[in-house]
């Protein structure tokens, strides 16, 4: 049965600022989700929201993974769940190799005696770098210590792909990326799609769902999801921008009243 991560009346604040107001969403594995919006609206809060960073606090509302509220969970329990976050600025960390880091990622999730042999680690290390046509030696380099953004971006993309969790959130993963490296990401993640694997890709521009073609399209504004569709609705975005979104609520907020 496919799991389902839900985000039911979801509201979070920073230093007592309430960003997120209401947000609702439901992703289920095989679906891809995009959700687009203008800066400030509170896209990346929601997904350090989910993942537990100390900063945010959530004030009101769940987060279910297949019905477990994640949000009493500790992060490194939240990643054993199956959930992935694509930071926008993946931290450094001197001392730690690449590979051991992996290494040790994927035995944090699994059974003591069922750890990942070295042999079989480094085969499939092997594999998603060379097609995510990364250099070799980035196994062996400090985790993202001295790597340029796009290696960086390649580099999230690639602990997705050995990690395979059940939900991947992926925070402007396209952001600062050349066409060459974009094409390369988007191939990452399209290599991930399928029955066991639900996605939410936090993005400003359509330009990546040209290569990656979501099955949903949310747009956040005033903290809260205000439109949902499918692709034609981030083409739509592309061309006229979010005027046209918030006229309608505009409207909306009028006869409200």
């Amino acid at each position: 049965m496919a799991s389902v991560l839900e985000i039911k009346d979801l509201h979070v604040s920073i230093e007592g600022k309430e960003i997120l107001k209401g947000v609702n969403l439901t992703i289920k594995q095989g679906e891809i989700h995009a959700i687009m919006g203008p800066n400030g609206t509170g896209k990346s809060t929601l997904s350090s929201a989910i993942m537990g960073h100390p900063k945010y606090e959530v004030t009101q509302g769940e987060v279910l993974l297949d019905g477990e509220n994640v949000l009493e969970m500790e992060v490194d329990e939240r990643a054993q769940a199956g959930l992935f976050l694509a930071m926008q600025y993946p931290s450094e960390i001197s001392g730690v190799t690449n590979a051991d880091f992996l290494r040790s990622a994927i035995n944090s999730r699994r059974e003591e005696g069922q750890e990942i042999n070295l042999m079989q680690f480094i085969k499939k290390m092997d594999k998603q770098m060379d097609f995510l046509e990364m250099d070799p030696d980035m196994a062996t380099r400090y985790l993202n210590e001295g790597f340029s953004g796009g290696e960086k971006k390649r580099n999230e993309i690639l602990q997705l792909m050995m990690l395979e969790p059940k939900f991947a959130i992926l925070d402007e993963i396209d952001s600062g990326l050349d066409i060459d490296a974009l094409k390369v990401v988007s191939k990452g993640i399209n290599e991930m799609r399928g029955e066991n694997f639900g996605c939410l890709i936090i993005t400003h521009y359509q330009r990546l769902l040209n290569y990656i073609t979501p099955d949903h399209v949310h747009v956040m504004m005033q903290g809260r999801v205000v439109k949902s569709g499918g692709e034609e609705l981030a083409q739509r975005l592309e061309a006229e921008g979010y005027d046209w979104i918030k006229q309608e609520l505009d409207i909306q907020d009028e006869a409200a009243e």
